[in-house]
């Protein structure tokens, strides 16, 4: 991957056939056979190859992989598209649609902030930004990874003390458009967003916390972040 970003393809399209042998078990298979995928010359050995991808991501009971669904679906379908089978591409999209509206993780989830709350409180999408303080969100996040819930808790604005709190969601929510497929395959840090409140449930105290250092270093990339939020 660091050679995609320093524009080394072919560097990487070797280091990723290399993952590729060298995998030992579905979830490997899986993410090598993805990247692989992304530097095929031709729409045939590109679908090959998703599609393997898919067949291992298949075998894998686990919300980090079924979060890719949509995004291997999709690609595939476009493969099909170029192909000019107009049913096998149908089918896809409807299947890439059918995982993007319906998040399988079951949580728990948790909620990091500043914030002195308590149980029963609700957690609501219209406050600012965390990332850009004139943007009013629309969303309320929260994440099934309590130690991505303290990170955001570290970053989050305010004097308070880091909290995490356990949170269940009161309506319907997604997949983060801002995180998914953004440099993994589909949702790895198992993060959503909501219209609907977020009711408190309980809070935990105990998580891996980051050094300042890396602290620093999360802030630096954000500050230095040009992308748009998809709000």
């Amino acid at each position: 991957m660091e050679m995609e970003e320093k524009s080394n393809p072919e560097e990487a399209g070797k280091l990723f056939l290399q993952g590729w042998n060298e995998a030992t078990d579905d979830f490997e298979k899986f993410l090598a056979a993805y990247y692989v995928a992304r530097h095929q010359k031709t729409v045939t050995d590109k679908l090959k190859w998703l599609e393997t991808a898919l067949t291992h991501a298949l075998k894998i009971n686990d919300d980090t992989v079924k979060s890719a669904f949509p995004a291997l679906h999709t690609a595939i379908a476009r493969c099909y598209e170029d192909l000019q089978d107009q049913e096998k591409a149908k089918e896809h999209t409807e299947l890439a649609l059918l995982f993007h509206e319906n998040p399988s993780d079951k949580g728990p989830f948790y909620h990091g902030t500043k914030a002195a709350l308590q149980v029963g409180d609700l957690l609501t999408a219209g406050s600012s930004s965390n990332y850009k303080s004139e943007l009013v969100m629309n969303h309320i996040y929260f994440t099934a990874l309590v130690n991505g819930a303290g990170l955001a808790a570290a970053l989050a604005k305010g004097e308070g003390r880091e909290r995490v709190y356990i949170i269940v969601p009161t309506g319907s929510f997604e997949n983060d458009p801002n995180l998914t497929d953004k440099k993994f395959p589909g949702n790895p840090t198992r993060s959503y967003r909501s219209r609907s409140p977020l009711k408190i449930v309980g809070e935990v105290t105990e998580w891996i916390r980051q050094t300042p250092g890396e602290l620093q270093k999360f802030r630096e990339k954000l500050a230095n972040n040009k992308g748009a939020i998809i709000n």
